[in-house]
């Protein structure tokens, strides 16, 4: 399983025009699941981005968590992370997991961060979104599972 985190100021998710998800300070995570990521993934990477410490304190340091701030989270399912580029140039998405598991997986990993975080928003599963991103920083980090 891999993540892109992005620190925000402020986020939203569209689909067509209407808003689905909107965040203000916090974090966005793209989340791209893989052939053979299972729940021990989902609880690993949950539990590593809500203490994750990627938001500044009184002296300007990376030095706390999404659970420390309050902070808040947009997830947003992306199989394109994924996507293989090195021969050719068209991206292969083999080694994506097939949308019935990376969808479980998903709304699993999104369980996991309401127990943690007060509030979650998402993205749409499958859908083609617009993401607007205000990114903080800027702060961009990309964690995987394995």
């Amino acid at each position: 399983m891999r993540v892109v985190i992005q620190r925000v100021r402020k986020a939203l998710c569209e689909i067509e025009g209407r808003t689905v998800g909107a965040i203000g300070r916090g974090m966005v995570a793209f989340l791209g699941i893989g052939k053979g990521d299972r729940l021990q993934d989902a609880k690993y990477l949950a539990e590593k981005l809500v203490n994750l410490r990627v938001f500044e304190d009184d002296k300007g340091k990376m030095n706390l968590s999404l659970a420390q701030t309050g902070g808040e989270i947009l997830i947003i399912p992306q199989f394109t992370l994924y996507g293989n580029c090195r021969k050719g140039l068209r991206p292969n998405f083999t080694d994506a997991a097939p949308p019935e598991i990376a969808k479980d997986l998903y709304l699993k990993f999104i369980e996991l961060m309401k127990k943690r975080i007060t509030k979650v928003e998402r993205g749409e599963f499958g859908a083609r979104m617009r993401i607007l991103v205000d990114n903080e920083g800027p702060v961009t980090l990309i964690l995987d599972s394995r």
